[in-house]
């Protein structure tokens, strides 16, 4: 009967899917935020009626549906769209990142937050949902300079991240005297041993999939890669996320005999985001929002300033017009995983501070959960009516 359930809940959710899909389009609500509260409210912090697969966050399908998205972000990363964009995209999202990371941390420490707790904050806000930006921008079917500067921005966003967060977890670790450059160097490996598994597991890839098709590659091919790439970068300790970015930039520029390198990936992506989000939902422990304090609520406040003044600061230095920076670190609003992993990482290290550190990313990461993908729709929106003029001047 266990089995049965499962099925038949996998029927309706799929079949819900499409129903939220439909309803956020006449509704203008990212279908990323309806499927997150179709989960909490089928799951265990309303009704509780999921099947226990599905009413939390399993890392492995988590692990799994993430490196899929970063695989996708990586093939974004077209050779001609880094020569026409390149340079925007990582000053921008170098910009977002520090200015997120001294802005939260410097903030919360001139109202009287104890430092190490201000650093670690301030890392975690740089971190970025590649899962829920990048379904808003599919979502609105825009694949204009805007769009494709946020897909690319998101694609290595997390590599500043990482970066900034081991150098303020170091720079925590020395305050309160436990410190070593045994955890920068850590951080240093995640992003650098990411890349070189990209590169890896890409290079072969580019050469050897699509042969049995010519073309393309199959679904197993694709599959394969992904699998392949999450497994090792889980087991050597890497960040995945990057791994699968890289492997899928590697894959879109080396491969030439490729008509549609992700065309088969982008079939399956679908059905496991869609579950993704749904678990995602089920998980959150609305509980935790009486756990956020004022610290929490000027920790978010300070990160929605510091996404503007970032894509504002980033924007100027780029050539982008001042409001087009604005409306790009509205977009990077978004914050899930990757900021609850960083909590428990900094929860390790730190013990003395871990309760705080936990209850204030969680809760706040509901929060952005929910409102990050409406941001990014509503960022979209507003740049597509600047595109027009925009347009005229640049023919």
């Amino acid at each position: 009967m266990d089995e049965a359930f499962l099925l038949v809940a996998l029927g309706v959710l799929f079949l819900a899917g499409l129903a939220l899909d439909a309803f956020g389009r006449r509704v203008h609500v990212p279908r990323a935020t309806l499927l997150i509260l179709l989960g909490a409210v089928l799951g265990p912090p309303m009704l509780d009626i999921l099947p226990a697969p599905l009413a939390s966050a399993d890392d492995l399908y988590a692990n799994a549906a993430l490196t899929m998205v970063a695989f996708l972000l990586g093939g974004s990363l077209r050779r001609k769209t880094l020569a026409a964009h390149g340079r925007e995209i990582v000053i921008v999202s170098a910009a977002v990142a520090s200015v997120s990371v001294a802005l939260v941390a410097g903030g919360l420490a001139l109202l009287g937050v104890p430092a190490v707790l201000a650093l670690i904050l301030g890392g975690i806000s740089a971190a970025t949902a590649p899962a829920a930006t990048r379904d808003v921008v599919r979502q609105s079917g825009r694949t204009d300079r805007f769009a494709t500067n946020i897909l690319g921005i998101v694609a290595i966003d997390d590599a500043w991240g990482l970066i900034a967060f081991s150098a303020v977890l170091t720079l925590a670790g020395v305050i309160v005297g436990n410190g070593t450059g045994a955890t920068l160097l850590h951080g240093l490996w995640e992003v650098g041993g990411a890349v070189l598994l990209g590169l890896a597991i890409g290079v072969p890839a580019a050469y050897l999939t699509g042969r049995l098709k010519p073309g393309e590659p199959t679904l197993l091919e694709a599959v394969g890669v992904v699998m392949l790439c999450a497994g090792l970068a889980i087991y050597l300790e890497v960040s995945f996320l990057l791994a699968g970015m890289a492997c899928g930039a590697v894959i879109v520029n080396l491969a030439r005999h490729h008509d549609q390198p992700f065309h088969e990936i982008e079939r399956i992506e679908w059905p496991f985001i869609l579950l993704f989000f749904v678990m995602a939902g089920a998980s959150l422990d609305v509980g935790m929002l009486d756990q956020i304090g004022w610290i929490g609520l000027v920790y978010v406040g300070l990160r929605i300033a510091a996404r503007m003044l970032g894509g504002i600061a980033g924007g100027w230095m780029s050539g982008l017009p001042r409001r087009e920076g604005a409306l790009t670190g509205i977009a990077l609003m978004p914050q899930a995983g990757v900021a609850i992993g960083m909590a428990l990482v900094a929860s390790e290290r730190l013990p003395a501070f871990g309760d705080r550190i936990l209850a204030i990313t969680i809760a706040s990461t509901i929060v952005f959960e929910i409102i990050g993908p409406i941001a990014t729709q509503a960022a979209l929106a507003n740049a597509e009516r600047e595109d027009e003029p925009a347009a005229g001047g640049l023919a």
